[in-house]
């Protein structure tokens, strides 16, 4: 089959690669769609070296149909539309034997540790396939993994029906933690950003939501004044590599700032700065600062929700290519933020 291969960072080639074969327990998944997600391009950039080993194929958010199965798969049936959550933990770490494997020492995913969903054709095991409702679409059913980090966030976060809460950075992490926020909440929500093109995604998305340019206001300023001076209950940073802003403190310090007192944190952004702190800001608070990583199950929910149309992965999607362009894709992406957000790549053509 023909994919595109990383074969070196910031260098994609589309070229022939073997097609896989299923395990005894696991399933040859042909891909409908896939979708460039932002840890996608940190991989592009050879931010997660030397973790990533060249060549392989990236791509850790889709769906397609199962094409193949193994002899001791259960209940996955050939024909099947399922989305494939892409995670694999050991069981045997500290974390795994509490039941945290999101958390997993030897974390790998498809995509990022083995090929991925940029392929026509993929192998998974069977505990990670959940089947597609058929009110979902082949286009949506590939953010399904993307919703479910948004889902993941608000569950680590304790967002509770009543909360407020201010999402920093309206990128592609950003615009999911506010689509799960406003299934779990009618309250206030704000979201902070300094691309408007973003912000109005955000705004067509949920047109309670307050928007915020960072560039031209301050955002914790803003939100304590929308809120008489409480602040709010969650704040959640999606930035990462922030670009500082003259006369700001960096994203999760404006979040420490922002929420009320016994307030959360939570942390998504991925970022090898380091973030300067004053602690004290958090403690007088008795606030908690704590994170979210990948998933953890969500899957079943985010499908649910979409099946309801309760969440919308289509006012993501800025853009679809073919799989034998996604090096374009991921120069567009880098290039011009402004305008992409969430590009589609049918593998295969």
């Amino acid at each position: 089959m023909k994919a595109p291969v990383l074969t070196k960072y910031r260098r994609i080639v589309w070229q022939d690669i073997p097609d896989p074969f299923p395990t005894p327990t696991g399933v040859v998944v042909k891909v409908n769609y896939a979708s460039i997600c932002g840890s996608d391009e940190h991989v592009f950039r050879g931010d997660f070296h030397p973790r990533t080993k060249l060549p392989f194929v990236q791509g850790h958010e889709f769906a397609g149909i199962i094409v193949a199965k193994g002899k001791r798969v259960k209940k996955a049936k050939i024909g099947e539309r399922v989305a494939v959550d892409p995670i694999f933990w050991c069981g045997k770490c500290a974390a795994c034997e509490k039941g945290h494997h999101q958390a997993c020492a030897t974390l790998k995913l498809l995509g990022i540790d083995v090929n991925g969903g940029f392929a026509e054709f993929v192998a998974a095991e069977e505990f990670m396939l959940y089947p597609v409702p058929d009110s979902v679409s082949e286009k949506d059913a590939a953010l399904v993994e993307v919703l479910s980090i948004g889902l993941h966030a608000c569950n680590r976060s304790g967002i509770q029906k009543g909360d407020t809460a201010a999402i920093f950075g309206a990128g592609k992490i950003g615009q999911v933690i506010l689509q799960a926020a406003m299934n779990r909440t009618k309250k206030d929500l704000f979201i902070i950003d300094t691309l408007d093109s973003r912000l109005s995604i955000a705004k067509n998305v949920l047109s309670r939501v307050h928007v915020i340019n960072a560039a031209k206001e301050n955002p914790v300023e803003k939100i304590l004044e929308l809120s008489k001076g409480r602040g709010v209950d969650i704040a959640f940073e999606a930035v990462g590599h922030a670009h500082p802003i003259p006369g700001q403190f960096l994203p999760v310090r404006q979040c420490i700032q922002a929420i009320r007192q016994g307030g959360s944190v939570c942390v998504l952004g991925l970022s090898d700065k380091p973030v300067p702190l004053v602690m004290k800001e958090l403690i007088w608070k008795e606030a908690k600062l704590l994170t979210s990583r990948v998933t953890a199950g969500e899957f079943s929910e985010a499908l649910r929700l979409m099946a309801f149309k309760k969440l919308f992965p289509n006012k993501l999607v800025t853009d679809e290519m073919p799989a034998s362009k996604t090096q374009r894709a991921f120069e567009l992406l880098e290039k011009e933020p402004e305008k992409h957000l969430k590009i589609l790549i049918k593998p295969g053509i």
